[in-house]
């Protein structure tokens, strides 16, 4: 099942590219026509064994590298672009959804359609049944219309898991939604210099209502996400690339009809099964592993990651969060895919920085919120904390 609509009785949506046992699961691609797995995701395990119903699959984007799910094979395609999860849980037809962040679509998703959505530390989560992409980055989220719709669902799934060897071990999570009264929170102009006014102004009314809940807020200037951006990209790309090249139509997904040779087969098979972003991504993931290129792009990356989390961690010694936008501007629309490449990397300046990392990053009211690692309760407290001035 590969669809928007779902059964009424349901209520938790999952993205297509993670696993629910006996249904279609094709993360958007050609490449996975048909491929119905043998078991569930963890999370969705976790989720069933405490009484909450799968209603159905949600479109993404082809391995979820494109801005919001626009370049799912199978979606029907619209004007306007928001997303198949974040949009089934603004409609109220799901309690919560899961998706899988990797390149921030999930949270661009969420801001566009008005929910929440929290990308979560790196390792609370389960990646047991998630179609793998950029393992070292990606991690699996909760949709929800609020924040305490969303501490619901990650309390189920987060936890320790065998059967996930990036899975953190002997850790106990908090996600206590708390008093934020003395808390602070910055703003990084460098971001906000990147957006469109009705961006900035909603960032600037978030920041005031922070303040009205007590919260201290300020501007600083904080230039490493674009260098951020680009660490990300290098090694996303890298290890799609290595992902994806299973897909053969030999050992996995689809197989050409027509070919003469064993070279013909994989060529055919993939030109078929891929559409053009995917392929882009794998050229230049193959270019910055090659030889002439790794030590100077790779490798390079690794070490860009660890200066870029010392320099975070630093910022965080002395905020409690910082207060970002999630894209550049407050509507997408359609485009042609041959500009996709370039359209996420600029898009992505906003969000990679979390992937990069692992931190973790919670949207709300359209606006993001970036922690210092297991800082989920101080995020999801003071969207709580705005949010409940609405009621």
């Amino acid at each position: 099942m590969n669809c928007y609509s779902v059964k009424l009785n349901g209520n938790i949506a999952v993205d297509d590219t993670i696993l629910v046992k006996d249904v279609e699961a094709t993360a958007g691609s050609k490449m996975l026509e048909g491929f119905k797995p043998l078991f569930s995701a963890e999370a969705v395990t976790r989720l069933e064994n405490k009484g909450y119903k799968v209603a159905g699959k949600t479109h993404v984007g082809e391995f979820g590298l494109d801005l919001v799910g626009e370049f799912s094979h199978y979606a029907e395609k619209e004007d306007t672009l928001k997303g198949a999860a974040a949009s089934l849980v603004a409609e109220g037809e799901v309690k919560a959804a899961l998706g899988v962040d990797m390149n921030g679509s999930c949270r661009r998703a969420a801001a566009l359609s008005g929910v929440d959505f929290l990308k979560a530390t790196y390792g609370t989560v389960s990646r047991y049944g998630v179609i793998s992409c950029a393992a070292s980055g990606e991690q699996m989220g909760v949709y929800a219309k609020n924040a305490q719709g969303v501490k619901e669902i990650i309390e189920v799934i987060a936890g320790e898991d065998d059967k996930d060897g990036t899975c953190l071990k002997n850790q106990t999570y908090d996600y206590t939604i708390g008093d934020v009264q003395g808390k602070k929170v910055c703003i990084v102009k460098e971001l906000l210099q990147k957006c469109d006014d009705a961006v900035k102004a909603n960032v600037t009314a978030y920041a005031d209502k922070l303040r009205k809940c007590g919260v201290e807020v300020e501007e600083i200037s904080f230039d490493i996400f674009d260098t951020a951006n680009t660490a990300w990209q290098i090694l996303m790309t890298a290890e799609t690339c290595n992902n994806v090249s299973r897909y053969d139509g030999v050992k996995y997904g689809h197989r050409a009809k027509q070919y003469k040779n064993i070279d013909e087969l994989y060529v055919n098979s993939r030109t078929e099964g891929f559409n053009f972003l995917t392929k882009a991504v794998i050229m230049y993931g193959s270019d910055v592993l090659s030889k002439n290129r790794y030590a100077d792009c790779y490798d390079k990356s690794l070490k860009v990651r660890r200066v870029i989390a010392d320099k975070f961690a630093e910022l965080m010694a002395n905020y409690d969060a910082v207060l970002t936008p999630v894209c550049s501007k407050t509507a997408y629309e359609r485009y042609d895919i041959k500009d996709a490449f370039v359209k996420v990397f600029e898009e992505s300046v906003f969000t990679s920085l979390s992937n990069l990392i692992g931190t973790p990053a919670f949207v709300s009211g359209g606006v993001q919120l970036l922690g210092k690692a297991f800082g989920e309760a101080t995020l999801l407290s003071l969207a709580n904390a705005v949010e409940r001035m609405g009621e």
